[in-house]
């Protein structure tokens, strides 16, 4: 059978003992290592789960995905995904990809950013649609995102941002050669995300469609590492959100929508000035 077995946020401690099970007695093992990372390393997980590992780059993922698949109707294989097994379309993939061999599949679930990100207390069911903003580069700056934030906001919906991560990447010169080279992984942070959104606003009130930008001044909440020891939550203006710095990977950036006074009151405890957090009840 093929397991998928979310991980959770925080370390190898954070697997559910349904899943540490399997996964004790599989015949082989894999981490996918580039859609999310945990705060400790596969020699951790190693160590803790008491086998060895295989990391799953993006290459094996999707395009050598029938070595994990191999012998998966007559023996366990199992991915280990952090947070969520779902968390991904890459995963869903993997799954369509079993059925069509008629391999059996069992998803083991667990925490996910997605849920996790309550701990802020801004409430679930006031989230709009989730929406990943990429790193730009200097031929490529894409915003379509943008108009999903400003759709949520209307809405008075928050919105949370996924933020990019660069791992295994080749260099665009190593593309031209066999051999692969490849770029020093990067993760993208709170601060580079507001920057760039505050780019993207200037673009917007200098066009025809200057009433749908964010303003400056509006609430946003910046969480890192979620889930683990060194948890950190922030909340300022988009403004302020651009020299803030959380530290380590991972960060998740929230665009606010209207805030019930609930959530007001859970999240002046983050706020660099509680008086944004209580002037923000409506958007």
């Amino acid at each position: 059978m093929l397991y998928l077995i979310g991980l959770g946020l925080g370390d190898a401690k954070d697997i559910t003992v349904k899943g540490l099970e399997i996964v004790k007695n599989a015949d082989r093992v894999y981490l996918e290592a580039y859609t999310s990372i945990l705060t400790v390393g596969k020699e951790a997980l190693e160590q803790f789960y008491g086998r060895s590992i295989v990391i799953a780059d993006r290459d094996l993922l999707e395009q050598g995905a029938q070595e994990i698949l191999f012998e998966a109707d007559c023996k366990d294989v199992v991915l280990l995904v952090v947070g969520d097994p779902f968390g991904a379309t890459t995963h869903t993939d993997l799954v369509l990809r079993a059925k069509e061999l008629n391999i059996p599949f069992r998803i083991i679930h667990n925490a996910s950013i997605l849920n996790a990100v309550g701990c802020c207390g801004l409430q679930l069911y006031n989230f709009g649609e989730t929406v990943s903003i990429p790193y730009w580069t200097d031929c490529w700056q894409p915003d379509s995102f943008y108009e999903r934030i400003i759709g949520n906001r209307v809405r008075g919906l928050h919105t949370l941002c996924l933020l990019d991560i660069k791992v295994k990447e080749p260099t665009l010169e190593s593309l031209t050669k066999k051999v692969k080279e490849y770029m020093p992984p990067r993760f993208m942070s709170v601060s580079e995300a507001a920057d760039q959104l505050l780019k993207i606003t200037i673009n917007v009130k200098n066009s025809e469609n200057n009433g749908k930008a964010l303003p400056e001044e509006c609430l946003c909440v910046g969480v890192a590492r979620v889930g683990s020891d060194s948890q950190k939550i922030i909340a300022c203006s988009l403004k302020q959100m651009k020299d803030t710095d959380l530290g380590p990977p991972l960060h998740s950036l929230i665009i606010c929508g209207k805030l019930h006074p609930l959530e007001i009151e859970y999240l002046s405890q983050f706020a660099l000035n509680e008086q944004d957090v209580q002037n923000s009840v409506e958007v």
